[in-house]
């Protein structure tokens, strides 16, 4: 066993069901956005699912921290006086701030609220880093850009500043995700919460030489299939394989990206980094990412990168034949009730008898593989062969796992089904 200090592992919550699953799964905080205000416009909280929100994660025993890395405009002055009166009433433990000018406003208002620096400002020397620490902050999300061995040199530069890194989760192929593309092609601004992820699409791209240089228009194509290319479709990161790298650095804090997506997938990325992290740290010399590595391979993902953990990743860090984010496995359905010998989920795929569906257990990393031999239709009170979720009413009732306590299976437990080979 390690004598060094746990790095707190950080999840996204879009919404309050997503932070009761990551905080089940294991997550130390959650990172949530304001009412229309942080990169993720559509993932926020109303003001009043805020407080609800703070308070229930302080009743666990862990943080929270609210977003607001907009880039802001003079016209934004009364959304920014909303936040500050919103922060002032959830207490979260931390506000997330890219702009330096919003971050001098939200200062000077002298909120009892530490103040982060997001990774959209681009931190990414021990300089930089130093500069924030002088102004107030207490933490950085370092730039995505840096290697494992900069961000570490970043950390011991700065002594006790707190250095925050990402682990897992989608990449943005613009520097520090400050991207142009969506505001250009839909009138979206990334910068502004509204990305409308138009870097995922297909293009052809062309070489135009204009008249004026001399020559005939003429267009040159660039072809990777019938379909266009994918020039701007970054794989999603992934650092498990050097997980132990990344642990044995002192970072404090490892995040994970995604508070637009899914339940499942919020719960079970937090479930596997929280079982590896806690593996690492009971017996670091004996520990491997090999099974870790299995199980987030499970999760929907467009190929996995380690991004530039190593230095500049160049192609392979970028798909170019598809978009399609990918996964053999889909959600069976969530744990809403369990009893002595029974559990109620609400399902999510068509479920049939004699299906095999795994159980997530927050307190195991095995997934207890079940076979389903009854389905009780809650709604229509009575057996079923199979159930769809389509259907009117969405709550079954199966039998426990033989020889497996209840416990086991706290309300939001995930369960996932193998689709595909």
């Amino acid at each position: 066993m390690t004598s060094m200090k746990k790095p707190e592992l950080l999840a996204p919550a879009g919404n309050f069901e997503k932070l009761k699953i990551a905080l089940l799964y294991g997550a130390d905080a959650v990172y949530v956005g304001a009412p229309a205000l942080g990169l993720r416009a559509k993932a926020g909280f109303s003001a009043e699912d805020l407080v609800e929100a703070v308070e229930y994660t302080h009743r666990l025993g862990k943080k929270i921290y609210l977003t607001l890395n907009l880039f802001a405009k003079d016209a934004d002055q009364a959304r920014l006086d909303y936040f500050i009166e919103i922060s002032q009433k959830v207490k979260a433990d931390g506000l997330i701030i890219a702009d330096p000018g919003v971050f001098d406003y939200i200062k000077s208002a002298g909120l009892d609220i530490p103040l982060h620096i997001s990774t959209q400002a681009n931190v990414s020397s021990a300089n930089t880093a130093k500069f924030w620490k002088n102004q107030g902050a207490s933490l950085c999300v370092l730039a995505r850009e840096l290697s494992i061995k900069e961000a570490a040199d970043i950390k011991r530069a700065v002594g006790d500043f707190g250095i925050e890194i990402f682990i897992h989760g989608a990449m943005c192929m613009a520097m520090s995700g400050r991207c142009l593309i969506s505001a250009y092609t839909d009138s979206r601004s990334g910068n502004r919460g509204a990305c409308n992820h138009a870097c995922r699409k297909s293009y052809s791209t062309k070489l135009v030489v204009t008249e004026n240089e001399g020559r005939e228009v003429e267009p040159f194509d660039l072809f990777e299939d019938e379909d266009g290319s994918y020039l701007f479709n970054s794989k999603d990161l992934c650092l498990m394989p050097v997980l132990n790298e990344v642990l044995a650095a002192g970072f404090d804090s490892l995040k994970i990206e995604g508070r637009n997506k899914s339940l499942y997938y919020v719960g079970a990325v937090t479930r596997i980094y929280r079982q590896a992290i806690d593996q690492w740290f009971a017996n670091p010399t004996t520990w491997s990412a090999d099974a870790f590595v299995a199980e987030v391979a499970t999760l929907q993902n467009r190929g996995y990168t380690l991004g530039f953990a190593h230095g500049f990743a160049g192609k392979s860090a970028q798909t170019y034949d598809s978009t399609e984010s990918t996964s053999q496995y889909r959600t069976a359905g969530f744990i809403r009730e369990v009893t002595e010998s029974h559990f109620t989920l609400e399902i999510k795929h068509k479920l049939r008898i004699n299906d095999v569906i795994e159980i997530l257990s927050p307190h195991q990393f095995e997934p207890i593989r079940y076979t389903i031999t009854e389905i009780y239709d809650i709604d229509r009170d009575t057996l079923v062969n199979e159930k769809n979720p389509g259907q009117t009413g969405w709550a079954v009732r199966m039998p426990l796992p033989n020889n497996v306590s209840p416990t086991l299976f706290p309300v939001y437990t995930l369960t996932r089904i193998r689709v595909k080979e």
